[in-house]
C-alpha cells in the first residue's frame, strides 16, 4: 500500500512512523515518474511491514519539496527515525531499486 502524502498528514505518516519510510517525490507531467509508479507500487507489496511507501506530489507540496532539497524528479528518499539515510534519483527498474533499498537499509 502506498500512502499519498500532503502537508497535513506528513507528520502523522512520516515523522511518527515506527518503520523506515521511502518517499517518492513526483509530478504528473514527469514521464520517468509515471514509469516509476508501477515499480514503486509493486515493491510496496514486497516490503509490507518492513518499509512504508509514500508518494509526494511536488506540485501540490512545494514547501516539503524545498525542505528536502529536491532538485530533480523522480527522487526517492529513505528515512529512518525521521532522518534521511538514502537518496535515489531518477528512474530505476524494480531489480535495481530493490538492490538500492537493501543496500541502504540492511
Amino acid at each position: 500500500m502506498v500512502v499519498n502524502l500532503t502537508h497535513e498528514n506528513f507528520e502523522e505518516e512520516i515523522i511518527n512512523s515506527k518503520t523506515p519510510v521511502i518517499i517518492d517525490f513526483w509530478a504528473s507531467w514527469c514521464g520517468p515518474c509515471q514509469m516509476m509508479k508501477p515499480v514503486f507500487e509493486d515493491l510496496s507489496l514486497e516490503y509490507k511491514g518492513k518499509l512504508k511507501f509514500a508518494k509526494l506530489d511536488t506540485e501540490e507540496n512545494e514547501l516539503l519539496t524545498m525542505k528536502f532539497g529536491i532538485m530533480g524528479i523522480p527522487t526517492l528518499i529513505i528515512l529512518k527515525n525521521s532522518k534521511e539515510v538514502g537518496r535515489i534519483v531518477g528512474f530505476n527498474t524494480k531489480e535495481n531499486l530493490r538492490q538500492k533499498i537493501n543496500e541502504i537499509l540492511y
